[in-house]
């Protein structure tokens, strides 16, 4: 162990590989096939027509072994199908060498964005439009391959296909702006672009073809199908990123590996780094197989997947499972990558061409797993010391904050919000000093400081409804685990939404309803239909991932670390203040701006931090008087093996990444996206004014924690000891929630 450690940066740690790994038998006519395929396009050797230089030698193609890679992927292709998908991965990854050597290397940007802007004309999802003639092996290569494969497919299926391979080639700028910036990118910022870069996503399309299946395109954008082609991509990138590290740090100068990564983030030994990122692949697959188990049930059931459905989407799964497992196999053979010391012993080789590698470690067996069941709700925790923040950015409140204050009160008094809850006297949600105590006019006008006297009303409004809401839904169901009631409840206000609420004929039957209908036919009124859908969506977003908080509760399960913050975003209701930023940007701002990678960047990191700022302060609030375990510091926490006051340092440390990641898009991004879509002055005037209002509103989440008592502990002790005496029930440790849990159930009970 010692000289492997003295040889390489780190010891390959034990990998929880829980599918086997098997071999298409198919491979020798694969391997055949695929090497006449390159040499005739020129991947092999140099181009007959001298446009790119020997990128690849016969005796390296022969090396790297790509038809075992896919031999092991998809061990029950038929032969033909086999050829193919063997020739899609020889062209990807010629593509990525061939990117590296000409355009990374002597870092050509604008070449590449010449090159790249090119290759979709090469995979037209409407088959009768003509194709220009191939100019290099990658464009023949591209064209070749995609008439092959998109003609048995839907149109649906083409359209996601063209997604992921243009994101695919289109992204290889951001490791080139990297590479040229000396700059390695922030966890969360890492996770999402390499599912861009790295291709899984486009593997994950190309399994549905090899499989004979496709998934319904009614379900394809679900929460279920689109974590298990995200948690399935993460798992692939980051085995990749472990085997790979030391061909692509130590000879490419490459930045964009997971290990480096949590190497610099965490400021830890390689070692330590890969130990983490292992663990983090681990936790990946485990969030692959807790969706496939406890969400697709219900999918199917909501969504009326008929039997024959079903069966393709578990074709589709066992897919995704296959290449997992063959995918790390092809890793430990192949000569593409030099491979750290392994950790493991192997054990012969089992008819199908496997190894057999007895896990020995707690993480190969899947049990740390366990860990994220364990939690114990109602713990106490105390009070959280809070950390420096980093916040470049100031905001001052609104003159209009008094009006506001006094205006959305008696809004929320007249919805109903203020009232004790039918059947329960003396039980409430909020009253009037809970109201006065969050305070939540006060963040409206923190964030938006520059409305108008009527936008700050409706503005503190949508936050009133919304901190309600957010209040009243685990109050009623997360205390009783009622997730079809739950489901009930947010199907229900879809109805309070519609596209002309002059002839809504719901009947609101509760203050969250009676809330929406009031705001959604205020907010509407003067909009176009495109922002209409993008409001409705954003407000759906954020009420659907309630249930999502709730299904983590029902199992005591904290969540994985990446799901976590990818659904914090929506819990939190980012996008819907974020939406209501947009409203007033759509006549001077094309909306594909906001759909462009800067752009979703720039929300994503604002979002993550104003999430993060409010699970710190939250963190007593939430643990020991809710009984809840969708925070990030309990993940952090969990996941680190970290005491409460050092999890909340590396939250601290992740929201400073996030802050200056937002900072480096405004000086290097927003500059080249402003010159790429020829904004007039007074579009780049409003695209800058969109981005102060981002700015304003960090800055005004961070102000409003710091300065409201609604996390404070004294005001939670106090709300606590009020709440109990009215239950008329016992007054120890976390007994109000099962008293609550007791009445609101009486109330649905037949």
């Amino acid at each position: 162990m010692a000289k492997a450690q003295d040889k390489h940066p780190f010891v390959l740690p034990e990998f929880y590989v829980p599918w086997p790994a098997r071999l298409n038998p198919h491979l020798e006519a694969a391997r055949v096939h695929s090497k006449a395929w390159a040499r005739e396009l020129g991947i092999i050797g140099v181009p007959k027509d001298g446009s790119a230089p020997e990128i690849w030698s016969e005796a390296k193609f022969d090396a790297m072994d790509y038809a075992l890679l896919c031999a092991y992927t998809h061990p029950e292709a038929p032969s033909p199908e086999l050829d193919l998908i063997t020739d899609w991965y020889v062209w990807v990854f010629y593509f990525d060498d061939h990117f590296l050597e000409i355009y990374k290397r002597p870092q050509d940007r604008q070449g590449s964005k010449a090159y790249l802007d090119r290759l979709p004309m090469f995979m037209p999802v409407d088959l009768s439009t003509p194709m220009p003639p191939p100019t290099n092996p990658v464009e023949a290569g591209l064209a070749d391959l995609w008439m092959r494969t998109v003609p048995t497919k839907s149109e649906a299926w083409r359209r996601r296909f063209f997604e992921s391979t243009k994101a695919l080639l289109d992204e290889s700028t951001w490791e080139l702006d990297n590479i040229s910036e000396k700059r390695v990118s922030n966890p969360i910022e890492y996770i999402e672009m390499r599912r861009k870069v790295g291709g899984a996503p486009w593997s994950a399309d190309l399994v549905e073809h090899a499989v004979f299946a496709e998934v319904p395109d009614r379900i394809a954008a679900s929460r279920p199908m689109r974590v298990l082609k995200d948690s399935f991509a993460d798992a692939v990138h980051l085995r990749n990123d472990l085997f790979s590290y030391e061909r692509e740090i130590l000879e490419e100068g490459e930045l964009s590996n997971g290990v480096l990564v949590f190497e610099r983030f965490l400021d830890v030994k390689p070692q330590a780094a890969a130990n983490l990122v292992n663990d983090l692949l681990t936790s990946r697959l485990q969030q692959f197989e807790n969706t496939a188990i406890t969400e697709l049930p219900s999918l199917f059931v909501e969504h009326a997947i008929t039997p024959a459905e079903q069966a393709q989407v578990l074709v589709y799964i066992r897919g995704l499972q296959d290449w997992q497992s063959g995918g790390h196999e092809w890793h430990i053979r192949s000569s593409r990558y030099q491979k750290p010391a392994s950790a493991g012993p192997e054990l012969g080789t089992p008819q199908g061409g496997g190894v057999l590698r007895l896990p020995t470690t707690p993480g190969a067996l899947g049990l740390n797993r366990l860990k994220y069941f364990a939690h114990v709700p109602f713990a106490p925790v105390g009070h959280l010391p809070l950390p420096a923040f980093y916040m470049p950015y100031s905001t001052t409140p609104s003159p209009h904050l008094d009006a506001a204050r006094r205006n959305s009160k008696a809004w929320a008094r007249k919805m109903g919000m203020l009232d004790a809850l039918p059947g329960l006297p003396g039980i409430y949600i909020w009253d009037d000093h809970r109201f006065d105590v969050a305070d939540v006019a006060l963040c409206g006008a923190l964030i938006h400081p520059e409305a108008t006297g009527p936008e700050l009303d409706l503005s503190a409004s949508w936050l009133v409804w919304g901190t309600y809401a957010d209040d009243y839904f685990p109050a009623f169901y997360g205390c009783t685990r009622d997730m079809a009631g739950a489901k009930v409840f947010n199907a229900r206000l879809t109805a309070f939404m519609p596209d002309d609420p002059a002839s809504s004929t719901a009947v609101p039957t509760n203050p969250v309803e009676r809330g929406l209908a009031d705001l959604w036919a205020r907010t509407v009124v003067n909009i176009t239909p495109t922002m209409r859908s993008i409001f409705r969506k954003a407000i759906q977003d954020m009420t659907e991932s309630w249930l999502w908080e709730l299904a983590n509760q029902t199992q005591n399960r904290i969540p994985d670390p990446v799901d976590y913050v990818e659904m914090r975003r929506r819990t939190f209701g980012s996008d819907l203040t974020m939406s209501l930023s947009r409203l007033s940007h759509v006549d001077t701002l094309p909306l594909e701006v906001f759909h462009t990678r800067p752009i979703r960047a720039l929300e994503n990191s604002a979002a993550d931090y104003a999430c993060l700022v409010n699970d710190v302060f939250s963190y007593q609030k939430e643990l020991e008087f809710e009984g809840e375990l969708n925070n990030g510091v309990l993940v952090a926490q969990r996941f680190l093996n970290l005491d409460a006051a050092s999890a909340v340092q590396v939250v601290n440390d992740l929201m400073t990444a996030r802050m200056e990641q937002f900072q480096h898009i405004i000086k290097l991004e927003i500059p080249s996206l402003v010159r790429n879509f020829n904004l007039s002055s007074q579009a780049e005037q409003r695209l800058q004014v969109y981005i102060q209002r981002l700015q304003n509103w960090m800055a005004g989440v961070l102000k409003w924690h710091q300065t409201v008592d609604r996390y404070k502990e004294f005001e939670l002790k106090a709300s606590r000891r009020k709440l109990l005496p009215a239950l008329h029930g016992p007054t120890g440790l976390g007994t109000s929630a099962a008293r609550i849990a007791t009445l609101f159930g009486g109330l649905r009970s037949p």
